[in-house]
């Protein structure tokens, strides 16, 4: 599947970010014709432009044919449960979309320790904020259609898991907008093994999720698919639990990619 990858196609113009919205989207369609049977497509939106989003996922997913939407996990520092966004969200809702998302370096948390680089410790974290943003915003009950694919293995998520339910237990305002909890529309939403086949990552995740909730992630081209693939295997999965990962898990989503 490709897609963008950070800082996404939004820099500051709105005009611009159309172009290069529109000019990926359309390269992105053409691997997928001209390589039938290797290539799938999550189409890029030019948020934080909403009107032109919406015309896009309309360009995207009718003309393109394209498997779902990618978007950033934060755009200008408003995270994807923001009321601003809301139009996009309810109509990746009502056409029952896949949308991946890929994290961020936010403006407000660079270059805040030596000779660690952002990327490190900040693109798990954009993760984690996002994914709460849509929980405590009430996004993920008011839009249940949607259905999210997370990089990463979710980031940081999943070892903050325990400090978000209490942060939701603790609002009667957010508890009412999740009426069944955090934890059940955590283990809805779908995590990739991106830069993540490795036990210090997967082993609170899997204390969140079961495996059918897990997809394969290259991460390509910043690591390896070998990279990856060598990593899930030495986590000590079964071979069901591997075939679910590597394949069968996105099927059930991508039911296209059958073919």
């Amino acid at each position: 599947m490709v897609s963008i990858s950070e800082p996404g196609v939004w820099f500051g113009d709105e005009a611009e970010a159309r172009r290069i919205a529109r000019e990926t989207n359309d390269w992105g369609a053409a691997l997928v014709r001209d390589y039938p049977g290797r290539f799938g497509l999550f189409a890029s939106l030019p948020i934080p432009d909403v009107d032109a989003s919406l015309g896009e996922i309309e360009y995207a997913l009718d003309v393109l044919k394209a498997d779902g939407i990618c978007m950033m996990t934060s755009y200008g520092g408003k995270y994807l449960g923001d009321p601003s966004f809301q139009p996009v969200m309810a109509e990746l809702n009502r056409r029952k979309a896949v949308v991946f998302t890929h994290p961020v370096r936010a403006n407000c948390c660079r270059n805040l320790v030596p000779d660690v680089g952002d990327n490190t410790i900040e693109l798990a974290t954009d993760t984690a904020r996002t994914i709460t943003s849509l929980l405590v915003s009430g996004t993920v009950t008011r839009f249940p259609e949607i259905r999210f694919i997370f990089s990463h293995g979710g980031g940081t998520l999943p070892s903050l898991t325990g400090r978000i339910v209490a942060q939701v237990s603790a609002s009667a305002e957010v508890k009412q907008r999740l009426p069944d909890g955090p934890i059940a529309e955590l283990r809805k939403m779908f995590y990739d093994t991106a830069n993540a086949s490795n036990p210090w990552a997967l082993a609170p995740l899997l204390k969140l999720v079961s495996t059918s909730q897990i997809l394969y992630g290259s991460d390509f081209p910043f690591r390896s698919p070998e990279e990856n693939a060598k990593g899930l295997r030495e986590i000590g999965f079964s071979a069901s639990e591997l075939l679910a990962i590597d394949r069968e898990n996105a099927l059930r989503l991508l039911p296209r990619l059958k073919a």
